[in-house]
């Protein structure tokens, strides 16, 4: 294990100029006749983005961007761990752990990064600060691969070290969306001494697939059944990336078209854009994304935590999560838990539905977003400078609900 160490984002000109020739050099498949979006990236739309990023995309502007926050980088347990630790501006910050899913990365926490750390700057009150840590999670951007398939449970482990060991945090909150949200349960339950809180956009996927033993009420029947039919029509991805990761990984390692089809597609079905992504992100903002996971050839092992999933579930299944949570859904996020669902596996304390977003929150509708981090935290901050069980005992009994959800 090694401390932390400052660390600078620099894509090699060689690796830019290769990706140029591969996009000028793309063998377009036939479009198949069905209308636009129906069966997947549509064809058309793909193109005028393909020659963007191949004669006016300049990833040099994006990375003077990226590297405005503070990196660094860490071993811990033989991986290299990539993460931005951003210092609260504020009286007493709070450490609070961002994590993301997939398939954005570190930078779906960019537009928010600056909110939390410094609301002082951004009209809000510096008491609100946070100190900010985002990791690139294992396989994902400038972060290592791991040596073998790690799930959300090896994940949780790992960020665990770093904000305790490496980074001296005795307390600290989490926030997650998508695998995060997993990675971020696993904490609550293998972790919690250390946990003021976490904050979701979502009950992790993986109990979708595991239905309680007991009496469900109608919107949580509802709940399961609307996974399902998710699954049905749009869950093919994640069994292709459970099941088969290699062979897909050939395919879009090796094409970066292919690579911004695999996942333009899921920013526009999973983000309330109501069919036009550009209303969402720009096109700067998507191939972003996608020229990071190009560059860092990291597509292939982002899919290993869907791999270790299907190997095992994560533990947990029918206990409670015994750590002050809340859940911000978005109404254009993949499926939503009801109230009820959601506290079978949290201690639930705020449950907000929004009015707008999906999936992508951070990314979507950061002030919505961190207004409710904000107002979730207020009344939990003493528990990260005081004695842990009794200032979450006392904090907890009087923790707030949102105002449209009491």
């Amino acid at each position: 294990m090694t401390s932390p160490v400052p660390y600078r984002i620099r894509v090699p000109t060689s690796t830019l100029r290769d990706l140029r020739t591969r996009l000028a050099t793309t063998r377009w498949p036939q479009p198949l006749p069905v209308p636009a979006w129906q069966a997947g990236t549509d064809a058309a739309w793909l193109q005028h983005l393909v020659d963007y990023w191949r004669d006016i995309f300049d990833w040099a502007t994006q990375e003077e961007s990226i590297n405005r926050f503070q990196h660094f980088r860490a071993e811990i347990d033989g991986l290299g761990l990539h993460f931005i630790h951003e210092r609260g501006l504020g009286p007493e910050p709070l450490p609070l752990l961002l994590l993301h899913g997939w398939p954005d990365s570190f930078l779906r926490m960019a537009k928010i990064i600056p909110l939390l750390s410094d609301p002082a700057a951004h009209g809000g009150d510096p008491a609100d600060a946070f100190d900010v840590v985002v990791p690139s999670l294992p396989g994902f951007g400038f972060s290592d691969a791991p040596r073998t398939p790690m799930d959300a449970t090896a994940i949780a482990d790992l960020l665990a070290t770093l904000m305790g060991r490496e980074l001296g945090y005795r307390h600290y909150a989490v926030h997650g969306g998508d695998l995060g949200s997993s990675v971020a349960e696993m904490l609550a339950r293998r972790h919690a001494k250390a946990l003021v809180g976490v904050h979701l956009t979502e009950v992790p996927y993986w109990h979708l697939l595991q239905r309680p033993a007991d009496t469900l009420s109608p919107a949580e029947r509802e709940y399961l059944a609307a996974g399902q039919r998710w699954q049905m029509r749009e869950g093919a991805y994640a069994l292709l990336q459970s099941t088969r990761p290699q062979t897909l990984a050939y395919a879009l390692n090796d094409s970066p078209v292919g690579l911004a089809a695999w996942i333009c597609e899921k920013f526009r079905a999973w983000s309330d854009c109501d069919g036009d992504i550009e209303r969402c992100y720009t096109k700067d903002e998507l191939l972003t994304h996608v020229t990071l996971y190009w560059v860092t050839q990291s597509i292939g092992s982002s899919f290993l935590p869907y791999y270790a999933a299907m190997q095992q579930a994560p533990a947990g299944n029918g206990t409670r999560a015994e750590v002050p949570a809340a859940l911000a859904l978005f109404p254009r996020d993949l499926v939503n838990a009801p109230r009820e669902y959601a506290e079978r596996v949290f201690d639930l304390q705020r449950y907000t539905v929004m009015p707008r977003g999906g999936h992508f929150a951070a990314l979507e509708q950061p002030d919505l977003l961190v207004e409710d981090i904000r107002e979730f935290f207020r009344p939990l901050r003493a528990a990260a400078h005081t004695s842990w069980p009794q200032a979450i005992a006392a904090l907890t009994r009087g923790a707030r609900r949102s105002p449209n959800n009491p």
